[in-house]
């Protein structure tokens, strides 16, 4: 059926290393009659349970490159494979399942729905996957319980400091059991203290877990606690080498 992921396809991801695999990506976009080039020619390979950081100035094409990866936006050009699966000509219904079933996004300005309490804002990728409220409520406590915010899941965003709402956010990223999380300035908005808290808290999910976390970001003291940092500069991708040592403290 349309829109499923298959038996076979899960046995072929199951039995792939590699969770995200590009060649030769593209990407443009038309403004009026002209075409502005965004990405060329990235290919990239991201093992299961790796950490990378995505650097780059504004308008380098890094958050170009992290909607890609996240079936938010698809390339001009080449292919794209996650968990195995091939995602280049796939329908926009299959690239909706797969994104709420492989992928857990964490954002900069944290996108909770205002209405809803934490719990309720976690449970969400849940309900979209047909799960009762009851029963997507019960597995939210648990990942409200483990960002540390068990005393705060009937609290509204507006309610919460920065750092609580980025915790719910992380929450509701990983309440679906994601293969990969995808953080885009995930410390931006907070301060020095909250940030090192919510990157510990990314780096212990990554490592105990073994979650693939791949993070956008301009904190080059972030990016050295990645096992790998990738510089885009003008939409060519290539790999930085981090000091000994340094990498996934």
């Amino acid at each position: 059926m349309e829109g499923q992921v298959t038996q076979e396809q899960c046995r072929k991801a199951a039995a792939c290393t590699n969770l995200i695999q590009l060649d030769r990506i593209c990407h443009s976009y038309q403004a009026g009659v002209v075409s502005h080039a965004v990405l060329h020619n990235v290919s990239l390979t991201i093992e299961r349970g790796q950490s990378c950081a995505i650097v780059g100035s504004s308008g380098s094409g890094k958050s170009t490159l992290l909607n890609i990866l996240g079936l938010l936006d698809r390339p001009t050009s080449g292919g794209l494979f996650l968990d195995g699966l091939d995602m280049g000509d796939a329908s926009a219904q299959l690239r909706a399942r797969v994104r709420n079933q492989l992928i857990g996004f964490v954002f900069q300005s944290f996108n909770l729905l205002p209405r809803l309490n934490a719990l309720d804002n976690v449970a969400l990728p849940l309900l979209y996957r047909g799960y009762s409220r009851q029963a997507a409520r019960v597995v939210a406590q648990r990942e409200i319980e483990r960002v540390g915010l068990a005393d705060r899941a009937h609290h509204r965003p507006a309610e919460l400091s920065g750092g609580q709402r980025q915790r719910v956010a992380i929450a509701r990223a990983l309440v679906g059991q994601p293969a990969l999380i995808l953080a885009d300035e995930p410390t931006g908005n907070l301060d020095s203290t909250t940030a090192s808290e919510i990157l510990a808290l990314l780096l212990a999910l990554n490592r105990e877990q073994g979650v693939t976390l791949i993070v956008v970001t301009h904190d080059n003291s972030l990016a050295r606690h990645m096992q790998r940092c990738l510089h885009v500069r003008d939409g060519c991708l290539e790999e930085q080498l981090l000091p000994v040592g340094i990498a996934h403290v």
